[in-house]
């Protein structure tokens, strides 16, 4: 089973670039992150047409979560649990079966710019930054919950985080972004220490690996970019994985996204 994860930035500017991808990748599940639009706006036709059911949790004109799968969909569930006040759509999880049930949770994780800090150094409360630490402590406890069921689970998409140094071509323009700082990549590392594999590099080592690459300052051309979306593995999926591929070549293509897709194989 081919799982792809694809920050689109706006469905209706990929409308000819994300059918195009899904023809020749030809992935049976897709999780994709910043549709921005409103369930009842989304193109569906172009994606029901291919084959796929279609699942979304929209937002106008921001953020937006949606699955699309060649594989019957149960389950579904919308919105990351813990705040009910929260209307922001970044959470979309359900059970994809294959031979075996998988449960599948695509995420965008809030930016968390700009860093909002008190005197004390504490992020600021009602801040984008302490937004996003609270969005990742509801996560470790979504994430913990789903290992305990013991369902082979993954969890993909955009997290804003960029793990390690090597992660980033300049890691040091990083350093005081939400996307880098100490206190975001020690939530992050919290919640794979619960038992994830983070697919990637369980597959690849070394610096040089990019899925985001800035519209500004030529960054594609210059290959600047970070790694900021990622698979988490629950152990039942870690043991089914095969591969895992960054489709890097898409970002050079006409009117991209400034993300490109990633996906795993698993023995599914």
């Amino acid at each position: 089973m081919k799982i792809a994860s694809f920050n689109i930035n706006g469905i209706k500017a990929r409308a000819a670039a994300l059918p195009q991808w899904l023809d020749e990748a030809n992935p049976d599940v897709v999780l994709l992150q910043e549709i921005k639009s409103i369930d009842e706006a989304f193109p569906r036709e172009l994606f029901e047409d291919r084959g796929y059911a279609v699942e979304t949790h929209g937002q106008k004109g921001f953020n937006g979560v949606a699955i699309l799968s060649k594989l019957p969909l149960e389950d579904v569930s919308r919105g990351l649990p813990g705040d009910e006040s929260d209307l922001q759509a970044r959470w979309i999880e359900a059970t994809v079966v294959g031979k075996q049930a998988l449960r599948i949770c695509g995420l965008y994780l809030p930016n968390g710019n700009p860093v909002e800090l008190t005197s004390e150094g504490r992020p600021e409360p009602g801040g984008k930054y302490a937004y996003k630490l609270d969005w990742m402590e509801r996560l470790h406890a979504r994430a913990r919950d789903l290992l305990d069921s013991e369902m082979p689970t993954l969890m993909a998409g955009d997290y804003n985080i960029i793990p390690q140094a090597e992660d980033a071509k300049r890691p040091e323009a990083w350093r005081e972004d939400a996307l880098h700082r100490p206190e975001s990549r020690a939530a992050y590392q919290r919640i794979v220490n619960l038992g994830f594999t983070e697919a990637f590099r369980a597959r690849h080592q070394g610096p040089g690996h990019y899925s985001f690459w800035d519209y500004q300052a030529g960054a594609w051309n210059r290959d600047d970019g970070i790694r900021i979306d990622h698979f988490l593995l629950s152990p039942q999926a870690a043991d089914l994985l095969q591969d895992c591929q960054i489709d890097k070549e898409i970002r050079g293509r006409e009117k991209p996204s400034d993300h490109v897709p990633i996906w795993v194989e698993l023995d599914l």
